[in-house]
């Protein structure tokens, strides 16, 4: 007989991930009743999971809120120092950014968002500070060059309960014109926002793929818009598609991360 699913193992995995994903996705303390609301969880269900996670060091626990702990640091950490994708964009962001003068990024998809993974800032940063592993939506910016590659079923999941997309500049777009817009990204290999995620920014932004062509990643540089005039965009989008298909041939080359050394030899 079939193991309910209530009962399965792997249920309970996804469940201590929902649980995760709540935490990382408010950042802030969150109270145990907030946390088992919004990951669809019996509350009795949460506190166990949260008790396992705490143990693990993956959550921490303060008076009557929780957040995530100290054990995700290193998780994050063996991530970027072990992610061929991230090892190969940096010097050719480095690059870009001294070319420009601008910020240049790389960012991935994860799920319905996406993550930088890292970023150099130019002769002119940008005035807001983005941390690495901070999450952006796909629906502007740069995120549209990820949105271009998934599924018609999965943009129509991106696009679930949205009226209208909005971007800060005021523009808004139906669905049908967000989706057409995503054919013009891939017909043209690169996209152009104007103050769609922040006001007076404006960003290049080009898909990174791989040898089976597959995308995995996006280039961008951002600038203000004193430092982005339109006689500029074409250099910059040069620029950008250049690094994009250089990232991706570093990418395909790649070795293998090396094996750490051993950290129990009293160095330190």
């Amino acid at each position: 007989m079939a193991q309910p699913k209530e009962q399965s193992p792997m249920r309970s995995v996804e469940r201590a991930f929902d649980v995760l994903d709540v935490l990382e996705h408010n950042i802030r303390p969150l109270r145990l009743t907030d946390i088992a609301q919004q990951a669809g969880l019996a509350v009795s269900t949460t506190q166990r999971i949260l008790t396992v996670l705490e143990s693990r060091g993956l959550v921490e626990r303060d008076e009557s809120t929780y957040q995530l702990g100290v054990s995700t640091v290193p998780l994050a950490h063996a991530f970027l120092m072990g992610n061929r994708l991230s090892a190969a964009a940096l010097p050719v962001l480095q690059e870009l950014a001294t070319a420009t003068g601008l910020t240049a990024s790389l960012f991935v998809r994860s799920g319905m968002s996406r993550v930088v993974v890292a970023r150099v800032q130019g002769e002119h940063p940008l005035r807001y500070a983005l941390p690495i592993g901070e999450r952006l939506p796909l629906h502007v910016g740069a995120g549209r060059i990820l949105a271009s590659d998934m599924t018609d079923g999965e943009v129509d999941d991106l696009l679930r309960g949205t009226e209208m997309v909005k971007m800060q500049s005021g523009v808004q777009m139906t669905k049908q014109q967000f989706k057409e817009s995503l054919q013009d990204i891939r017909a043209d290999g690169y996209l152009v926002a104007y103050s769609e995620r922040v006001t007076g920014i404006t960003s290049v932004s080009a898909p990174v793929f791989s040898g089976s062509g597959r995308m995995v990643g996006v280039v961008i540089v951002s600038g203000a818009e004193v430092h982005m005039t339109e006689d500029r965009i074409p250099t910059m989008v040069w620029e950008v598609r250049q690094a994009a298909g250089s990232i991706g041939q570093r990418y395909l080359s790649a070795p293998e991360p090396a094996t750490p050394r051993n950290t129990m030899t009293g160095q330190g």
